[in-house]
């Protein structure tokens, strides 16, 4: 199984929080579509923009197996410092 650990923080606080776990049908996809799919399921439950991947993401993904999104990484808005996506099980 694969679950992906959205968080949104606020003054360095952890503000809210939402955990996808991919369907029993999509453990064929690729490890790459199940992090965006989990990404926009995120979003969605946050209601936000999907954020834009810059090197400096994917070389910490890479790395750690977590990104945080600042507002430079969305087109809208925010209200919060940052999002920060976790794999917690593969």
């Amino acid at each position: 199984m694969f679950r992906l650990w959205g968080k949104v923080f606020k003054n360095n606080r952890m503000i809210d929080d939402h955990v996808y776990e991919c369907p029993a049908e999509e453990t064929d996809m690729s490890r790459t579509k199940k992090v965006y799919a989990g990404l926009d399921d995120i979003c969605k439950h946050f209601d936000l923009s999907v954020p834009m991947w810059f090197d400096s993401n994917i070389n910490e993904f890479k790395r750690v197996d977590k990104t945080r999104f600042r507002s430079d990484n969305f087109i809208d808005s925010i209200d919060f410092d940052y999002l920060e996506i976790h794999v917690i099980e593969e």
